[in-house]
């Protein structure tokens, strides 16, 4: 199954002349150094967030428009929300998007980089060629600068408004959480670094999906919409990245190993998809909201509450690829 990985792609031309870093030649004939990748390695100093200069995000600010979507908040729709003073949904929304920045930074910190750098030393021993170690190296100084993408956004927010909101009174993402407790369950540090793949592949190829849900809202702060935009760009070339490493690595796989991978991949799915409750409940004690344990109870129980990312396509184009979309869900 070795050869280019595709199905992600389309977003950046590689057939078009770019920019040549100073990178480790590839074995041209050897069929694991993928188009795919070779492109994405070209393209990386033009493409590339970090590589750009920033802009004065302060003089960015607009005051008048909301730090989160309304759309996003699950309980919205609840009685005890709707009717709270505006200055307190105003707080309820930037905590909103505090914390979708805390998210996507503790994501990228202890899911996707730490994926990221046992591709980089081919811990697998899937015989990855300096390309693709170089592609996973560019992809973790990316992240770190998403990280600090993302820390500044909530600066600023925190900074414009006057308002202290803390993300270090908030719990650890949901994903995280949910992959230290799926790696802790395995002895074997292979079966456990196995499991982390998976996890970073998920995020890695769902993230911009889960962007893409603060780009559209014109009522949201330019700022952040555009923070998230930038950051997306990016993601939709890493899933590129993501899905060619992770099918390299498939192929030197022995079955229980591959069985070890899709576990992980399902488990990342529920983790990435879901509504992280946990945080709402804290920021709406924070705020000594009224009835905030009612609001959660009756969102949590609410049956018709729906995934806050629904598009989990890419993952299914993977599966479907590596040859395993009969051991997967429907709702992928």
């Amino acid at each position: 199954m070795t050869g280019p990985f595709e199905l992600f792609g389309g977003t950046v031309g590689f057939e078009t002349p770019l920019l040549r870093p100073a990178l480790p030649e590839c074995d041209e004939s050897n069929p694991v150094e993928s188009a795919v990748i070779r492109g994405l390695v070209r393209s990386w100093p033009r493409r590339a967030t970090v590589r750009r200069a920033e802009p004065d995000l302060d003089e960015l600010f607009d005051a008048s428009k909301a730090d989160f979507s309304e759309e996003l908040l699950p309980f919205r729709e609840h009685d005890l929300y709707r009717c709270l003073p505006e200055t307190k949904k105003a707080r309820l929304r930037a905590w909103g998007w505090i914390a979708y920045n805390k998210n996507v930074m503790d994501i990228e910190q202890f899911v996707v980089n730490p994926g990221f750098q046992l591709l980089s030393r081919d811990a697998f021993g899937a015989g990855l060629g300096d390309r693709h170690r170089a592609a996973a190296l560019q992809s973790m100084v990316d992240e770190e600068y998403h990280t600090l993408m993302h820390l500044n956004a909530s600066a600023l927010t925190r900074r414009s408004r006057g308002w202290s909101l803390r993300e270090d009174a908030l719990p650890v993402a949901q994903t995280v959480r949910r992959h230290h407790s799926a790696v802790s369950r395995h002895t074997d540090p292979r079966a456990a670094a196995l499991t982390t793949l998976a996890f970073t592949t998920v995020a890695e190829t769902s993230i911009s999906a889960y962007l893409g849900l603060m780009t559209e809202d014109e009522a949201v702060q330019p700022v952040n919409r555009a923070t998230v935009a930038l950051h997306r760009r990016d993601e939709l070339c890493h899933s590129s990245i993501a899905g060619d490493l992770v099918t390299l690595v498939y192929d030197t796989l022995d079955a229980d190993e591959r069985d070890t991978l899709l576990e992980g991949l399902r488990e990342g799915v529920d983790a990435f998809t879901g509504n992280d409750m946990t945080t709402w409940r804290a920021i709406l004690e924070l705020e000594q909201v009224t009835g905030a344990g009612t609001i959660i109870a009756d969102v949590t129980a609410d049956g018709d509450q729906k995934p806050l990312v629904q598009d989990c396509s890419a993952i299914r184009r993977l599966c479907e690829h590596l040859g395993v979309a009969q051991d997967i869900r429907d709702e992928w």
